[in-house]
């Protein structure tokens, strides 16, 4: 079958409108348009403050925080984190954006390399993607073989036991977007001089890997969704409520001093979701 987005043209300046009108409830986003502008930006900066208190809190009592961002490429993950650090100290608040690893490093332990950006006390690591490209792009570029996404796919959440039996408060956040949003998103990447930097070699060939993208992201998600280490979906396609929603769940599951609950909000149902109701709602979107 001939697939409708073969005859996508990036380079076209002119973004097809079919596209554009179609964007933001593609996947079946349940919203029609993006949160206002005003409304978002006075929940953020209650939530912003709420951060600061939890940043201090961290600080005083030692505990860690490690939190995983997913998602297919211009899901928002960068700007998740970005908003999300605004505010905080980069001492004690810290990005690990791990470039392609070299030669040593590729005949290590898989995992080995992530090891050395665990949190030390106060600390909160926000993963802009992590030891999860193997089982996404990885496997969908053939960079790995079958038999290592297999062993991955195995051995992530026993990995992952081991961090939260430490003691390591371990968040992991799968960003979704429809395909036409990143379509969109691509399109404005490739015509705008300030963002065209985002858009990789690997992300153009991604375009015609839809498919194979969902049928790694759905194994991905059943196989390493645990008790201890559940994914959280949220639904990306409005960045402003994507946003809202990644910072309400770490929020509402830290304690701490001065934390209030009516600042922080209700978390939408419709936008976080857990791994298990994605799946059924979500199938090969």
């Amino acid at each position: 079958m001939t697939d409708p987005f073969d005859s996508f043209d990036i380079d076209n300046p002119e973004l097809p409108k079919s596209i554009k009108k179609r964007a933001m409830q593609s996947g079946g986003y349940p919203y029609e348009d993006k949160l206002d502008k005003a409304i978002y930006e006075a929940q953020m900066y209650e939530l912003q403050k709420q951060l600061v208190l939890l940043q201090a809190h961290l600080a005083a009592s030692g505990e860690r925080v490690m939190i995983v961002f997913e998602g297919r490429d211009a899901a928002g993950k960068g700007g998740t984190i970005k908003t999300y650090l605004e505010n905080l100290n980069p001492r004690y608040n810290i990005i690990a954006a791990l470039p392609k690893p070299n030669s040593r490093e590729s005949s290590q332990w898989y995992f080995q390399r992530y090891v050395d950006w665990m949190p030390a006390a106060g600390e909160t690591v926000l993963f802009d993607r992590s030891w999860y490209n193997r089982a996404g792009v990885e496997r969908v570029m053939d960079f790995a073989t079958s038999e290592q996404v297999e062993h991955f796919l195995e051995e992530a959440p026993e990995f992952e036991k081991r961090i939260t039996r430490d003691g390591i408060h371990f968040f992991k956040f799968w960003l979704s977007i429809g395909r036409e949003m990143q379509l969109k998103r691509f399109h404005d990447r490739r015509h705008d001089p300030l963002k065209v930097w985002k858009l990789s070699p690997i992300d153009l060939e991604a375009l015609s890997k839809w498919n194979a993208y969902s049928t790694a992201r759905d194994e991905m998600l059943r196989r390493t969704d645990s008790t201890h280490a559940p994914w959280t979906v949220i639904r990306a396609n409005d960045k402003r409520r994507g946003r809202i929603n990644v910072i309400q769940h770490v929020l509402h599951h830290l304690p701490f001093a001065g934390q209030d609950k009516a600042a922080i909000g209700e978390i939408d149902p419709n936008i976080t979701l857990k791994a298990e109701d994605f799946l059924q709602l979500h199938k090969m979107d």
